[in-house]
């Protein structure tokens, strides 16, 4: 309990202490209420890979660019100048969500629904580890969603290096709002699964 000043007594003390609890209370309720609502999104596969087995393949780890290791997503105004989305968010972690739609597609692509995320209990269990460097993924001001990135295709258990490659493209948005950005990239993903599933045939 606080302690009484010399100038009030006890009781008249702990009023004011508890009445400054609840104002500060109040204030912190108060500007919670009043804050942006929070919008967030995933990127999507653009089905369910098939069911059963097949080619063991997996898919991570991935890196993001610095610009994009945030869970804001980000859009370029303009030339060199990014701006970060402050209410828009993705829901959970991004290089997950990469990883997995992006095992998902080459399921689909390969006809396989024996398909892995980083990190996964043994190599042994696999015939082919994708790595992933996502070195742009953004909308743009032009209406546009961009990608680049470069991958790399290992053959396991022996983690031979059978292919390296870069891949980037761009895509439109179909409206405005970040709904279509976080459409637009799920298509581009499904473009760079092409290309990657190309070296895995």
């Amino acid at each position: 309990m606080p302690q009484a000043s010399s100038c009030l007594p006890w009781h008249l003390a702990l009023f004011t202490w508890n009445f400054k609890r609840l104002f500060v209370l109040a204030l912190s309720l108060l500007a919670a209420s009043c804050a942006t609502p929070k919008s967030f999104y995933v990127l999507t596969a653009e089905g369910p890979a098939p069911a059963g087995g097949g080619t063991a393949i997996g898919v991570g780890p991935v890196s993001l660019a610095g610009y994009l290791d945030r869970t804001n997503l980000v859009f370029q105004e303009g030339g060199n100048r990014m701006s970060i989305a402050e209410s828009h968010r993705w829901a959970g972690d991004l290089e997950e969500n990469i990883a997995r739609v992006t095992a998902t597609n080459l399921g689909r692509r390969l006809g396989t629904g024996n398909i892995r995320t980083y990190p996964w209990g043994s190599d042994g269990e696999l015939r082919y580890q994708v790595t992933l460097d996502i070195r742009q993924l953004h909308g743009t001001a032009d209406g546009d969603a961009v990608l680049d990135a470069a991958w790399r295709v290992y053959s396991l258990p022996d983690r031979r290096l059978t292919a390296s490659k870069s891949w980037s493209g761009t895509e439109p948005l179909t409206s405005d709002g970040f709904d279509a950005v976080a459409a637009a990239q799920s298509r581009l993903l499904a473009r760079l699964a092409t290309e990657i599933a190309a070296t895995l045939r």
